[in-house]
């Protein structure tokens, strides 16, 4: 029986090099698999999927409001897949991730997201929202603060390193403009917050 599975961390946990793995572990053992990825993020270039330490993948891409099972639906009748891979699942919006629960649940293929959980303000996305709430089995991806503790909040800098609190969800950026920290350091980071 074939599950909707979300996988989610901060930035630079490793979430890309997880799904990069486990992707070529499918294809080592002869079973095609279907990489998407957000249109919306081409730091790697457009419909790749890269890795920090230099793996990488082509992968099909996916828009705001585009429908998921349709492009799931041609993709099979292309041939079968033993696993989709979602990268940057927090871009998908709420309609998207309940696509992605009609492939699994309707056309009985194992789905596996990764995506950040919060953002800079220490709020949902709205597809991780809607992930967490739909998904079969959660995995979190870890990562570390510079303290040595679990990191699961995320800061923005601005050009001067201060922690931003307000501005746009979506950003896209890497080390330069993002920095994984732990519930306490991210507080004292952006200052006390309700």
């Amino acid at each position: 029986m074939a599950k909707l599975y979300f996988n989610y961390s901060t930035m630079n946990a490793g979430k890309s090099t997880v799904l990069l793995q486990a992707s070529h572990n499918y294809r080592e053992n002869g079973m095609a698999t279907y990489l998407l990825t957000a249109q919306i993020d081409g730091r790697a270039g457009s419909g790749q999927i890269a890795s920090r330490i230099g793996i990488a993948s082509d992968a099909d891409t996916f828009a705001p409001g585009e429908d998921l099972f349709r492009k799931i639906a041609q993709r099979l009748d292309q041939g079968q897949v033993a696993c989709i891979f979602v990268d940057e699942a927090q871009f998908l919006d709420p309609a998207q991730v309940w696509q992605l629960a009609r492939v699994v649940d309707d056309l009985n293929v194992p789905i596996l997201c990764y995506g950040l959980r919060v953002d800079f303000r220490g709020e949902l996305f709205p597809g991780s929202a809607t992930l967490l709430a739909l998904a079969d089995e959660m995995r979190e991806v870890r990562t570390i603060c510079h303290c040595g503790r679990k990191a699961t909040m995320v800061i923005r800098r601005d050009d001067q390193g201060r922690a931003l609190t307000t501005g746009d969800q979506v950003q896209i950026g890497g080390n330069e403009t993002y920095v994984s920290l732990c519930r306490r350091h991210w507080c004292e980071a952006v200052g006390d917050r309700p």
